[in-house]
């Protein structure tokens, strides 16, 4: 077992830019830190894919551009449909943000809703682990996923336009897609607009074309900011995302649409004690349709859900206060207001959820080569809603949670970390108050109102090379759950009704909420060596891996975990063309849950050819991408609809970028 987790793991803290030796590079992060600044201050490792990094991944959510990051993979249920999973974590253990608030959506009530950030208007994604989580809510145990895109743009352009165009077509599902990105300036307004569209019909498998796996898409933004001062802006975006995308274990079909407002203020204080107050808020409405199709193109519309909420934070920058550096203090509040009609409206009533949330961070460096970073959060949440005893329930949490890291840099190029944190989190609606048959993922789920609070108590150990050839991100962590929540298969099958019987027989499996004990523990590595330069070329061999465990009181295994994984390849890259190779093995998972099936390894094979043909006009790039070229049969192990529905096949796509 230690030899697996030594061999596996990841953490990767730098996805390297294609066109760039590792080493030239200064990553800069946002999330990570009330500053901005350089990725490798922190004790935790951060990853961090730019827009390069995206439009080569390919795929149509957040979970699908960031799933070669060591330790992050997908949920993977739908085209449309597949939340983050961190070390084994998902759903109101992971929190998906844009641009710092939140994505506004229904993803957590069930794993065949999507997430409506679409990687063609994300201009860059971060994953944070560590004592910067609580920042953004106690429900990020596992970890934030924040996809930044300038929608309110924060600075001030030094050109009047600058823009991007993108377009692909991808083998696997005959899909065809584009986008545009315009930024531009006019005095001390900057300007910022967006827009995407896809088409990607049912892809094809080593077994067949998957029916029912179909995803169109298409979004538009348009936003402004005002800069009267230097250090002081104020800005305005309106977003709006459409989706239809096909249920493929289900003949259904979801029909989403958000519209979203986002607004940011930064406003420059000028004092020596307070610095900055920045404030950050959006207000969305979210809605979907689960239809279900009758021929020649009609439909009848089988359940709606709807989502309104409203999350707001604001955050003090502090000076310098003593020793500490970097701090800050702020508030959060957030209104959430969920109800469904039609059929699946028996499977959730309608929630309230408001939260009101304090949080502080700070960092303390101690002489020139050990850095601390700490954080705190007390949140009030008032949750209501009506459990399967129609009973109408109001539950009060008061979540409190810290974490401290420490970073010591024992050279130029050792850096050592340690991140301890005791994380509370409130129950999710789904977990208090389902009561019924939910037909994407084919189960019936009841929910316990009377469930307590959840408490992780992690320790983590990161250790990163940064040498002139040499980059090597390693992370260790172990993660004692009190009070864990977790929805368990009970072997029962059930009709929608809720009349269940021991073993199959009905097409819903009966899955009930319920809390245990729980441990994780894990690792992950990721390294890369410049082989040998030529030029402006650079030949690169990169490794990694990332393994998690997961065991419930009493022997059992969690539910729903991913395997463990290694690969790696070699890659070129210069000025005029890059070139990659990589493979991947994915270990069978025979630690499946109770009443849950196993899952069989595979191994995948991607490449990457890109050629840059005008010296003038570097950001204009054709690309050729290849993913899964052995065409292995893949299963997902995170997945509810596993054992129907496999993962695309061999798929190769064309790329075309210009700079504007």
């Amino acid at each position: 077992m230690l030899r697996r987790i030594l061999l596996a793991g990841v953490a990767s803290a730098v996805v390297f830019l294609p066109s760039a030796r590792a080493a030239d590079v200064e990553t800069v992060v946002v999330t990570a830190s009330p500053v901005a600044g350089d990725i490798d201050r922190f004790a935790t490792i951060v990853a961090k894919l730019d827009r390069d990094d995206i439009i080569q991944q390919g795929g149509g959510t957040l979970a699908d551009s960031l799933s070669n990051i060591p330790g992050v993979s997908s949920s993977g249920f739908a085209s449309g449909a597949g939340r983050p999973v961190i070390r084994g974590m998902d759903a109101s253990r992971v929190r998906v943000l844009e641009d710092g608030t939140s994505s506004s959506d229904v993803s957590d009530v069930g794993p065949d809703h999507g997430v409506p950030i679409d990687p063609l208007s994300t201009q860059s994604i971060e994953v944070v682990r560590g004592a910067a989580t609580l920042r953004y809510g106690s429900q990020a145990i596992g970890g934030v996923v924040n996809a930044l895109n300038n929608r309110v743009p924060t600075e001030l352009p030094d050109k009047p336009f600058t823009g991007e165009a993108d377009a692909s077509y991808d083998s696997v599902s005959d899909a065809g897609q584009v986008a545009l990105m315009a930024d531009g300036s006019a005095g001390q307004f900057a300007f910022h607009a967006d827009g995407f569209y896809r088409h990607a019909d049912d892809y094809a498998t080593p077994l067949g074309t998957q029916a029912n796996s179909f995803m169109r898409g298409d979004g538009y933004t348009a936003g402004a900011s005002f800069f009267p001062d230097p250090g002081t802006h104020f800005g305005l975006a309106v977003i709006h995302y459409d989706a239809k995308y096909g249920i493929p274990s289900d003949t259904t079909f979801i029909d989403m649409r958000q519209t979203k407002v986002i607004g940011r203020a930064a406003i420059d204080l000028g004092g020596d004690l307070f610095q900055a107050l920045n404030i950050d808020a959006s207000y969305a409405t979210y809605a979907h349709n689960e239809d279900d199709p009758l021929g020649g193109g009609a439909f009848d519309v089988v359940s709606t859900f709807r989502n309104r909420e409203y999350d707001g934070r604001a955050e003090l920058l502090l000076g310098d206060i003593g020793p500490f550096t970097n701090t800050a203090v702020g508030t959060e509040l957030q209104s959430r207001e969920y109800q469904a009609l039609g059929d699946d409206s028996a499977f959730l009533f309608p929630t309230l959820t408001q939260t009101a949330s304090l949080f502080v961070f700070t960092e303390l460096p101690i002489g020139s080569r050990i850095h601390v970073q700490g954080s705190g959060r007390v949140e009030d949440s008032d949750i209501t809603g009506t459990p399967a005893s129609d009973v109408f329930t109001a539950r009060n949490f008061v979540p409190i949670s810290g974490a401290v890291g420490v970073l010591f840099d024992l050279t130029d190029a050792l850096k050592l970390g340690f991140t301890a944190s005791s994380t509370a989190r409130a129950p999710a609606i789904t977990e208090l108050f389902a009561r019924g048959a939910h037909d994407g993922p084919l189960t019936f789920e009841t929910g316990d109102p009377t469930l307590r609070m959840e408490r992780a108590n992690s320790l983590e150990g990161t250790f990163r090379v940064r040498l002139d050839r040499f980059h090597l991100d390693a992370s260790a962590y172990y993660t004692a759950f009190d009070h864990y929540i977790y929805g368990a298969l009970t072997g029962r099958t059930c009709d929608d009704d809720g009349n269940c019987i021991a073993g199959p027989g009905n097409e819903l499996r009966e899955l009930n909420y319920t809390q245990a004990s729980a441990h994780f523990y894990g690792g992950e590595v990721q390294g890369t060596y410049d082989l040998w330069q030529h030029g402006t070329g650079t030949l690169s061999a990169e490794v990694q891996g990332d393994y998690v465990r997961a065991r419930l009181a009493g022997g059992l295994n969690v539910p729903r975990i991913p395997p463990w994984r290694v690969g790696g390849g070699l890659s070129w890259a210069s000025d005029s063309f890059n070139a990659g190779i990589k493979a991947f093995y994915v270990g069978k998972q025979d630690d499946f849950g109770a009443f849950d099936t196993p899952t069989p390894d595979y191994v995948s094979l991607d490449a990457t050819l890109a050629w840059r043909p005008f010296a003038s006009r570097p950001g204009t790039e054709i690309a050729l991408i290849g993913h899964n070229l052995t065409d292995d049969l893949q299963r997902n192990a995170a997945s509810f609809n596993k054992d129907i529905v496999a993962m695309p096949g061999r798929d190769i796509r064309v790329v075309l970028r210009t700079a504007l």
